[in-house]
């Protein structure tokens, strides 16, 4: 298998523990303050699981996710160490009792390697981070933050409920904990083009920012976005379109950063739109072969300046 022209989430691993590490998705049941206590209605392409399982609704504890999948992966990949990475929704949206119960769910598990916490970056403050740190010593964990775009305009208009700045601040709390911090980035924001695209890459790259998913916006059930493409007011990208933006985004990161992913990965059942996102292979492929035609690899036209 040829390596990607960008540091992989699975090589980083394989440095890191020398074997092969799956992924578990875990469902803790929080909610979002986005949602509930802002009144805000969450973001105008988020699902009603908030990008998650939505196992917790269906009455299936954490330990019965964990134990679960942890014996599919290692069929199905062989696998025999895993990383625990709390999903849905805000996974940092309680008091630090509660937190602290839901992260040491993983703890009778000498298989998890690490530990991962999905949140908002205007939910999170020093008590939480202090506790999530102290799982370190033990394990690899990081926070995962939604930032989307570098542009206030567009989180106003995506409804996302926080600025950039809250962004980077919540970035440079959680760097003096030790802890490792991966973006969550959207490319194919209403309004947003190449030049919107790579200031966002820009701005993780100045940021003490080590991993980052990279996520194509499609459409799902239920959702404000999928009332604009109803009505005719939003179109999604091509693939094609997608591909040279990611490639060309990719190309303006640190060479550091750890790309997580490159596309989004939605549930067949739920998607509106674009179609061609359902075969992640493909998007892959599409991005892989944009970086080659134009001779690009990740930090190629990065510039700390």
């Amino acid at each position: 298998m040829i390596q990607p022209p960008y540091r992989t989430f699975s090589s980083f691993l394989r440095e890191r523990f020398g074997q092969r590490v799956q992924k578990i998705t875990l469902d803790a049941g929080l909610s979002c303050p986005h949602r509930d206590s802002a009144k805000r209605g969450g973001c105008i392409y988020c699902n009603a699981r908030g990008s998650g399982t939505g196992a917790f609704s269906c009455g299936i504890s954490l330990k019965s996710q964990i134990e679960t999948q942890m014996d599919a992966m290692a069929r199905r990949y062989k696998a025999k160490a895993f990383i625990a990475y709390f999903q849905s929704y805000s996974n940092t949206h309680a008091d630090i009792y509660t937190l602290k119960a839901l992260y040491d769910a993983i703890l009778p598990y000498t298989r998890i390697v690490g530990l991962a916490i999905g949140t908002r970056p205007d939910c999170i403050d020093e008590d939480k981070l202090k506790l999530i740190s102290s799982y370190a010593p033990d394990r690899l964990v990081w926070m995962e933050y939604g930032l989307q775009s570098a542009s206030d305009r567009t989180l106003e208009l995506i409804n996302r409920g926080h600025d950039v700045e809250t962004f980077s601040r919540a970035v440079g709390l959680t760097s003096t904990f030790g802890l490792r911090i991966c973006a969550h980035v959207i490319i194919g924001l209403p309004g947003e083009d190449m030049d919107d695209f790579l200031a966002t890459a820009r701005l993780v790259s100045s940021l003490p920012v080590t991993d980052i998913k990279i996520h194509m916006l499609y459409i799902a059930k239920g959702t404000s976005l999928e009332h604009l493409y109803r009505e005719g007011r939003y179109t999604p990208m091509d693939r094609e379109s997608y591909a040279q933006a990611a490639a060309c985004f990719i190309a303006h990161l640190r060479e550091d950063i750890v790309v997580q992913r490159i596309t989004g990965d939605p549930h067949e059942d739920e998607l509106v739109a674009p179609s061609w996102v359902l075969d992640k292979r493909q998007v892959l492929d599409a991005v892989h072969r944009e970086m080659e035609r134009k001779g690009l690899r990740q930090g190629s036209r990065y510039s700390s300046s």
